[in-house]
């Protein structure tokens, strides 16, 4: 892992709880864990936050919306719109607040990456089948190399989580997936396990055999 190049971008870890995702707690812990060896070997942390303002400005078309036409999601009259305690910012981390799914869709994003000479993005969050699968994508679009790390990112159902990772896997083609016990493995120079595509389209799968293929990718 070349230090100098990379990053960790971590997508909208944040409070909110209308979603009822799953394995929150256990996605938080993992992230914290991956936190830690990223701020040990002082290499560049980035948060994002999904802000929904109260007036309606800057809404998505269709933004599911309160009875009193407030946003339902990441009101930002509200506490749960912050990044969770445990793993919350340091004074000198970055956080870049974001109107749409993608993070890198009219925000700072890519230029700080590039003013920090990161080429490598090692990234996880919330929702993986929303701002996070888009924020993938549109990294991979600008040419990033992308690190996903799985067990740091969750979704409001399993089939949802599942099929982000696959459909990511079948086309992000530099596409690296480890989950955050080998990522750190890899940190301190050990040996690991990774996940990654030798040609495109290679994790095909139907509705009954998703569960297959996926276990195919977070058991290397």
């Amino acid at each position: 892992m070349k230090k100098s190049t990379s990053a960790l971008v971590l997508i909208d870890l944040q409070k909110e709880s209308n979603f009822g995702l799953l394995n929150v707690e256990q996605a938080i812990a993992n992230a914290g864990k991956v936190l830690e060896k990223f701020r040990a070997l002082e290499i560049p942390i980035i948060y994002t936050r999904q802000i929904n303002r109260t007036d309606q400005v800057n809404l998505s078309v269709g933004e599911p919306l309160n009875e009193d036409g407030t946003p339902k999601y990441y009101n930002d009259q509200s506490s749960e719109i912050e990044i969770f305690d445990e793993i919350k910012p340091e004074s000198d981390e970055l956080v870049i607040d974001k109107y749409r799914w993608s993070a890198f869709f009219e925000t700072s994003l890519d230029l700080t990456l590039r003013s920090l000479g990161v080429k490598d993005v090692y990234i996880g969050g919330f929702v993986t089948d929303g701002c996070l699968m888009t924020s993938v994508y549109d990294a991979y679009f600008r040419d990033y190399n992308i690190h996903l790390i799985h067990d740091m990112s969750t979704a409001s159902n399993e089939g949802a989580h599942q099929s982000a990772i696959l459909n990511m896997a079948n086309w992000v083609y530099n596409l690296k997936i480890y989950d955050s016990k080998n990522l750190i493995r890899k940190m301190n120079g050990e040996k690991y396990s990774v996940w990654e595509a030798d040609q495109a389209d290679t994790m095909q799968f139907t509705k009954d055999t998703m569960e297959e293929k996926f276990s195919e990718i977070i058991n290397r």
